[in-house]
């Protein structure tokens, strides 16, 4: 497992709307292995790895993972140079005070977001339209330098907490594109078109996958998205999955029902293999977008168990990180056995 191309994808950023450096990083890898890469107008990174059989149109294969981070845009600069932002993305106000932040303005600019001390203890959460980032400037040399619309990032990087876990800020959804790069090079011949998409702005309602499902017409799908697990502060019953215990196969989300016989499949696959894994209920995916396009596509979700996603301290342990990567290729060395459902 290439935990630097990890870092450089995790560190690199990319809020909704705003991802081409992270996906210029995507496509020179994906350039390196496929046959073709394309960008779509919204930003989609696609890149094509052939079928190694001639003969009949092969079945298409789309893994999609969304690049896209949440973060904010800048709304304004205050009186006193202090900038005020507008949420991109399912961002929780109890994560907000007292992080550090970059504001991608003419330069990249480092700051944090000011603690309110006036808070006691019971008082409510502030709304993120009333929180300020300093960036230690007067407010002449911020506007110099801020525009509305820059956007905001949050600043921590990845992290090796110990030798199976790492932390990082997007791990929803990085860890699902590093786990898709990472499947993508280890396939070096598949008896399917398999197409690897890198979506954006899934963050903002699952806007890039549609267009990119219209093109590549797919016959199976998967999206490659976080697992929900248990944690600190979460009730047991509400999630459905342990970090450490494999990848997570999706039954249903907030947006698609899994196809059950490709989630048979896929758990069959993975005993098959000797892969761990967890069956799943999440939050939405592209595998929504895949599912509804043109004729339909058989989909599901697939992913690594994420701890505190949507924070800046999500967690991942690597031996899920690995069954993914696993599944994933495997999946596309078998899709033809699932030739009769289509």
């Amino acid at each position: 497992m290439d935990l630097e191309l990890l870092a450089r994808i995790v560190n690199t950023p990319g809020i909704s709307g705003f991802e081409g450096a992270v996906q210029e990083l995507v496509a020179q890898e994906m350039r390196g292995v496929c046959d073709e890469v394309r960008r779509d107008r919204l930003g989609n990174v696609i890149g094509l790895k052939r079928a190694c059989r001639a003969g009949d149109r092969p079945i298409r294969v789309a893994l999609a993972a969304h690049v896209d981070e949440i973060g904010a845009i800048v709304k304004g600069v205050d009186a006193d140079g202090y900038i005020r932002f507008q949420r991109v993305g399912g961002l929780y106000p109890q994560t907000l005070q007292s992080q550090m932040v970059i504001v991608h303005g003419r330069q990249p600019l480092k700051g944090v977001i000011a603690p309110d001390f006036n808070l006691r203890e019971g008082d409510k959460i502030p709304s993120p339209d009333d929180l300020l980032i300093d960036v230690g400037l007067p407010k002449e040399r911020v506007e110099e330098l801020v525009q509305l619309g820059d956007p905001i990032t949050f600043a921590q990087e990845l992290v090796q907490l110990n030798e199976k876990v790492v932390m990082g800020r997007n791990f929803d959804d990085r860890i699902g594109t590093f786990c898709m790069l990472e499947a993508m090079k280890r396939v070096a011949e598949a008896p399917v078109d398999a197409y690897f998409v890198s979506t954006v702005q899934e963050e903002v309602g699952v806007r890039g996958m549609p267009t990119a499902a219209f093109a590549i017409e797919p016959d199976l799908g998967l999206a490659i998205d976080g697992s929900l697990v248990r944690a600190a502060h979460v009730k047991p019953h509400s999630v459905t999955c342990d970090m450490g215990k494999g990848v997570g196969i999706y039954v249903m989300d907030n947006l698609t029902i899994g196809d059950p016989r490709l989630v048979r499949f896929l758990c069959e696959l993975c005993e098959r293999e000797g892969i761990p894994f967890q069956r799943n209920i999440g939050g939405g995916t592209d595998a929504s977008a895949m599912q509804r396009s043109r004729i339909g596509t058989i989909a599901t979700t697939i992913g690594a168990p994420v701890r505190y996603m949507h924070s800046t301290v999500q967690l991942c342990h690597l031996d899920d990180m690995e069954a993914t990567i696993r599944l994933l290729a495997a999946f596309l060395g078998h899709a033809p056995e699932l030739a009769s459902l289509l």
